[in-house]
């Protein structure tokens, strides 16, 4: 409920609309980047580039959302265009990082063996999320008649929360406890950057 508060907060003002869609247009691009980033040349698998394609197509499809939202305009992902910017920039990188030392410390993997242990797990941590996350939305979206929709998002995010279930599943008999640990850390993330968004926008009224 506090989430849908949030949105429907967010909704009600344009200017502040547009800036949220470009902030998640950023997030969903960060994370693109990110599988991107921890491919490897010779072994990258059609499940990965897949998903690095359509982390990229949500980052442009919510960017064209914005042209919606008449008489606003976000060209960039400048500060002054996004909502806690300082947080929006930093939180997967941080999940990356607090995820990365976990699995040092676990399982004492490094290399490349480091970076694809991470991108399941922030993967799946981040679907996760946005199984939550943009399903509040569009319910807020569906409430306030607003032309923004993010209806195919939500049906291809929760086919990638399957797939990446299915590699965790290979990639080890205790990918639970592990894929846990990796929502316990996005989720304090999370806490964090809702609690930036909502200080920022209360600061602005």
């Amino acid at each position: 409920m506090e989430l849908k508060n949030l949105f429907a907060t967010i909704v009600a003002d344009d200017v502040l609309h547009a800036r949220w869609l470009n902030t998640l247009s950023l997030m969903e691009n960060t994370g693109a980047r990110k599988i991107s980033a921890s491919e490897d040349p010779a072994t990258v698998t059609y499940i990965i580039l897949k998903h690095a394609a359509e982390e990229h197509r949500h980052a442009f499809y919510l960017k064209k959302q914005i042209e919606k939202i008449e008489a606003v305009d976000c060209p960039t992902y400048a500060p002054e265009y996004l909502l806690a910017a300082l947080h929006s920039k930093r939180y997967l990188n941080q999940l990356d990082i607090d995820v990365c030392r976990y699995l040092k410390s676990k399982l004492d993997l490094k290399g490349k063996e480091l970076r694809f242990a991470a991108y399941l797990l922030v993967t799946y941590a981040i679907e996760v999320r946005a199984d939550e996350l943009y399903p509040v939305y569009q319910e807020v979206l569906s409430e306030a008649a607003s032309k923004v929709n993010v209806k195919s998002i939500i049906l291809e995010e929760e086919g990638h929360l399957e797939e990446m279930i299915n590699q965790l599943q290979q990639f080890s008999a205790d990918w639970q406890i592990h894929a846990d640990k990796a929502v316990a850390i996005e989720t304090r993330l999370f806490e964090s950057w809702v609690s930036s968004v909502k200080n920022e926008i209360n600061t602005a009224a």
